[in-house]
């Protein structure tokens, strides 16, 4: 597949770069990473980074606005993003040729080239591995690279505490901070929260509710947010926030937005994207988001959280 996906990008001229709706570290870091090294190894090409920008994430990249006629003839590369109706900016189907670089179970198997390697902690570590398998072709990585590939990786790993983090997530990332880039801005800039940001934190884990069973919820309605003067992409920052809590083997975050409710799994040991996929989701099996429509539904979710955890 890596050299499938080299033999492409040397074939087009212009060479266009997506990620998942709702981005994070990993999504902007494997899609800026990539389009870094493209731009860095082959000069002559143009190279677009698409999507909808995220706020929180202006420190990692800003986003290029294109025409629909960039398309023409050119390869999309689409980073991160499991299921195609997760692809942020529609338009990545109108290129000559499309390719998927990703690392959550192939449900969904879209493109012409197709990469996904559940192993991975993150796509940004499958592109530093692509960039690895082709320097001896021709590709090159310059600084700005390496800080967003490495930003993607502590994004995904959790700062290397996730159980994806493996021997190579580890070996990559020690190679990634010989380049030239500042680890303790990155990290300020990846972790530091608003003082609003933290008082819901101090509210999620006093109000969180945890059964018997090992399992966890907390609901993050619009009349929470609003006194906090949160918007639902900071209060999704908060997810984790119950790891660290005894006894909880799986939890679930509601956050509720204008026409929905996001529903963020995290689990310690259950699998949970069979759950999220009940609910038109998806995702990693410790590691996984849907979205619902009703508080009525939210009970449902608890219920079968409850009954997985149980098992």
């Amino acid at each position: 597949m890596k050299q499938s996906i080299l033999d492409a990008i040397k074939q087009f001229d212009t060479i266009i770069l997506h990620r998942h709706v709702r981005p994070d570290p990993d999504a902007y870091g494997s899609q800026g990473g990539l389009a870094e090294i493209i731009k860095t190894s082959f000069p002559a090409k143009k190279v677009y980074t698409v999507g909808k920008e995220e706020e929180s994430l202006h420190f990692m990249r800003r986003l290029d606005t294109i025409e629909d006629s960039t398309y023409n003839d050119a390869l999309v590369i689409v980073c991160d993003t499991a299921n195609q109706a997760r692809v942020c900016d529609s338009r990545y189907t109108k290129g000559k040729m499309f390719i998927k670089i990703d690392h959550h179970p192939n449900d969904d198997p879209y493109g012409d080239i197709v990469w996904v390697d559940t192993s991975a902690s993150s796509v940004s570590e499958m592109i530093y591995e692509f960039f690895l398998f082709g320097r001896d072709q021709g590709l090159q990585l310059n600084d700005e690279g390496a800080r967003l590939l490495y930003a993607g990786i502590v994004g995904d790993t959790g700062r290397f505490l996730y159980p994806s983090t493996t021997e190579k997530t580890f070996n990559y990332a020690g190679e990634l901070i010989t380049y030239n880039f500042t680890r303790p801005d990155m990290y300020n800039q990846m972790y530091e929260l608003d003082p609003n940001i933290v008082k819901l934190s101090g509210y999620v884990l006093q109000n969180f509710t945890m059964l018997p069973s090992g399992a966890a919820y907390m609901k993050l309605d619009k009349e929470v947010l609003s006194s906090f003067h949160a918007i639902p992409s900071q209060a999704s920052l908060l997810v984790g926030d119950l790891g660290n809590v005894k006894g909880i083997k799986a939890w679930v975050f509601f956050i509720e937005e204008e026409d929905q409710i996001r529903v963020r799994f995290r689990s310690k040991g259950p699998i949970i994207n069979v759950l999220a996929k009940k609910y038109n989701g998806g995702g990693h099996p410790l590691a996984s988001g849907a979205s619902i429509f009703s508080w009525d539904v939210a009970e449902e979710v608890i219920r079968d959280l409850e009954e997985l955890c149980n098992q």
